[in-house]
């Protein structure tokens, strides 16, 4: 199975145009398949580490056309990093406990960092060819365990984003658009002002005394 997936990338790579997913077609029914942003995850975080153990093999012997192959591999393993955080900050948004997940996904990544360094530190013969990816992987995958360590923060940061990018948005509309979003608003305003209290009065009942 490896050994196909492998021939597979290979292939993809020499496509001239050939455009790629970091995911094959059945990693994304599976995440699809994932409502839970708990199992999500954890899934992604599966996928990671096989794109880990992929490079690992492939630098364990020198073939031809490996350095594709890394830089590849590289390249859809901070993808999928990236994604997994992503459904992090979504859960943090909608206020949905993902503890359970995170549970496993530091522990992984710390593990999965440890085995990007010991590709940087052993410095194969090609190196030069996949450096960038190496260390844009690194860093992804430390800025995802520290996003980790501090949820609270992190959902507070999520928030901040959200009204930084809102009040760009407001700013960003021309000025009869704007000007229509306050109208609407402040109808909208006098409508809830105006609106009748509700009555037990029965109809041709007189109004009470002093109104």
């Amino acid at each position: 199975m490896a050994r196909r997936l492998l021939l597979l990338l290979l292939a993809a790579a020499l496509l001239p145009g050939a455009t790629r997913d970091f995911l094959t077609a059945e990693e994304i029914d599976q995440v699809r398949a994932a409502q839970d942003p708990n199992i999500r995850v954890q899934l992604y975080l599966k996928f990671a580490q096989q794109r880990i153990a992929q490079i690992n093999q492939l630098l364990s012997r020198d073939r031809a056309g490996r350095t594709a192959l890394v830089h590849d591999l590289l390249e859809d393993y901070t993808g999928i990093v990236e994604a997994m955080d992503t459904v992090t900050d979504d859960a943090l948004r909608r206020k949905v406990d993902i503890t359970k997940g995170i549970a496993l996904v530091t522990p992984g990544e710390r593990e999965m960092l440890a085995q990007l360094m010991k590709v940087e530190t052993s410095a194969p013969a090609d190196m030069a060819r996949y450096e960038f990816v190496l260390k844009d992987a690194m860093d992804v995958t430390r800025d995802s365990i520290d996003l980790y360590k501090d949820l609270g923060g992190r959902a507070l940061e999520v928030s901040a984003k959200d009204q930084k990018e809102e009040d760009a948005r407001k700013a960003g509309l021309a000025p009869a658009d704007a000007k229509r979003e306050t109208d609407d608003k402040a109808k909208q305003q006098k409508q809830e002002q105006t609106r009748k209290a509700p009555t037990l009065r029965r109809p041709g009942d007189p109004p009470p005394k002093g109104k």
